[in-house]
């Protein structure tokens, strides 16, 4: 019989290996429910997280065990935190989440967790009043500019490009995979880059062609994604251009839609950035 658990703090690492030394991989947002795959001593616990398949050691100190009652009721009854920051009030102490954090059983103002209870008095919505739109993805994709990058990270104190674009489509209704290589064999490719829409994904390959980057497409040959910060910057046919740096970045590979086209959105209109060489292969 499956064990699962929940994360009942903010944020906890999700390592590769048993060992607080070893790369984070990913992160568990509060109320994020995994199911439990191996213990090893006392210390570390291999999950496997449940809203996205995601394999990786926690401290086991850092999880909540969940009864199976709980565990059903939690993984249909929950509201997504929309706050970038924002507290939760207990009977004693204050718990701050990030955006994307779940509230199992929200009432619209409280929730239980075991034997605690909370106050929520911030921005939620539930999953069955999502209207999936690349405008909501976008919206939310936003909200995170100037995040630092974080290797593994998923929230406004650090995050990495693929979480950015989970996160905005989590949320917005539509569940990607952890990483750049595996998201890119979601949704419909785009043929042709002119054809490209607001709310598309782009993804990138390193010099080995490894898809290795991942953002969200914007109007006006626009791109949010992070690089060294959430930030937007120019993207053309060769890929992304950053200004500041005077140099193309990252090698644009395919660009794949998971969303109907937002007519409301101005399109991308993705245009060769000016003043640059025609040779691709000199561009990075």
């Amino acid at each position: 019989m499956s064990v699962y658990a929940i994360c009942p703090f903010t944020v906890v690492p999700i390592r590769t290996n048993a060992a607080h030394r070893s790369e984070m991989g990913s992160q568990l947002l509060f109320g994020e429910m995994v199911e439990v795959m191996e213990t090893k001593g006392r210390q570390w616990t291999k999950v496997r997280c449940l809203n996205d398949d995601y394999i990786g050691w926690t401290p086991s100190s850092q999880l909540r065990d969940l009864s199976p009652a709980e565990t059903q009721d939690f993984r249909r009854n929950f509201a997504y935190s929309l706050d970038l920051f924002h507290n939760l009030m207990g009977t004693d102490e204050a718990l701050p989440i990030t955006l994307g954090s779940r509230l199992p059983y929200f009432d619209g103002m409280r929730f239980s967790l075991g034997t605690q209870d909370f106050t929520f008095s911030g921005q939620a919505v539930f999953p069955e009043d999502i209207r999936q739109s690349s405008a909501m993805v976008i919206k939310i994709a936003r909200k995170l500019l100037n995040a630092p990058f974080l290797w593994g990270g998923r929230t406004v104190f650090g995050i990495d490009s693929p979480a950015l674009v989970q996160l905005a489509f989590q949320i917005a209704g539509y569940q990607l995979p952890r990483t750049a290589e595996i998201q890119v064999n979601r949704g419909e490719t785009v043929d042709f880059v002119e054809q490209a829409m607001p709310g598309d994904i782009a993804f990138f390959e390193n010099n080995q062609g490894r898809i290795t980057h991942s953002g969200i497409l914007l109007p006006d040959s626009k791109i949010i994604h992070v690089y060294e910060k959430a930030r937007i910057d120019a993207i053309d046919h060769y890929g992304i251009f950053n200004y500041q740096e005077g140099k193309y970045t990252h090698r644009l590979r395919v660009v794949k839609r998971i969303f109907a086209p937002d007519k409301n959105l101005p399109p991308v209109v993705i245009q060769k950035v000016e003043g640059q060489p025609l040779n691709q292969q000199a561009l990075f």
